[in-house]
């Protein structure tokens, strides 16, 4: 799945007649620089939620073949945040026994996708990608890397279902924008009673006492989130390098 619903606000004024999926990088939208990174990948099925600018991503993808199966999951009556994006496109996304993939349109990296799908671990819930960068607010893991809580070291605010945990025993970590999920989610939503609209995030502090929720560091990860006007030439020099073969400026391969 690919977050492709957000207002993009940091992005403005290009976000003012575009959407953020559009917004181009190396001469082609996001959008087409994260599908082609699915596909070569070898996903084969994907969707793509919207909500700003819906129809011009909907004639985008409409425009162009990308030799994937695309489904819209639309969201264009209400944001339902990145949890409840998830939970609307239930359908889309299932019957499936496997994992899916979620990745934000505005990441650009070059993360290699097959083995993040690999670090997947028996059992679990989710598979975070974090990462080193330095941030104001960071995922807390234990030594075996699950999930404990959350920390803001600007405010000393501590998140976590497990009272008294103590941030500073804790490995402290970036959360990448990209997770791979266990069909068993849906259920766990149920099961902990979330609303139409909530933050993936919000649930996973909730559930991860509860559910087995880890995350994987990856090396030499290059990283960048396009979302604010000063990121795009980082954005531009990771991707442009990473695919260098990919002739961005004509659409070709």
């Amino acid at each position: 799945m690919v977050f492709a619903a957000g207002l993009g606000t940091r992005l403005r004024p290009i976000t003012d007649t575009l959407p953020k999926a559009l917004v181009p990088v190396c001469g082609e939208p996001l959008l087409y620089h994260t599908l082609h990174k699915l596909k070569d990948a070898g996903y084969t099925d994907v969707v793509v939620n919207i909500h700003h600018f819906p129809q011009m991503i909907r004639e985008y993808l409409d425009t162009h073949d990308f030799g994937l199966n695309i489904g819209i999951s639309d969201e264009s009556s209400a944001l339902l945040e990145t949890g409840g994006g998830i939970a609307h496109a239930k359908d889309l996304l299932l019957p499936t026994d496997e994992p899916f993939l979620v990745h934000n349109v505005d990441i650009v990296s070059n993360l290699d996708i097959t083995w993040f799908r690999a670090q997947m671990r028996p059992g679990a819930l989710a598979t975070l990608l974090v990462s080193h960068r330095q941030t104001q607010r960071y995922l807390l893991f234990n030594d075996n890397m699950r999930l404990v809580g959350w920390t803001h070291i600007g405010t000393g605010e501590v998140r976590s279902p497990y009272p008294g945990l103590d941030p500073s025993a804790c490995k402290r970590l970036a959360f990448a924008g990209i997770h791979n999920i266990s069909p068993e989610v849906f259920d766990a939503f149920q099961a902990l009673g979330m609303p139409e609209r909530f933050p993936i995030m919000d649930f996973y502090l909730d559930a991860c006492a509860r559910y087995p929720i880890y995350g994987v560091v990856a090396d030499d990860l290059q990283l960048v989130d396009v979302g604010k006007i000063d990121t795009l030439p980082e954005a531009e020099r990771i991707c442009c390098s990473i695919i260098p073969s990919r002739k961005t400026s004509s659409g070709r391969e």
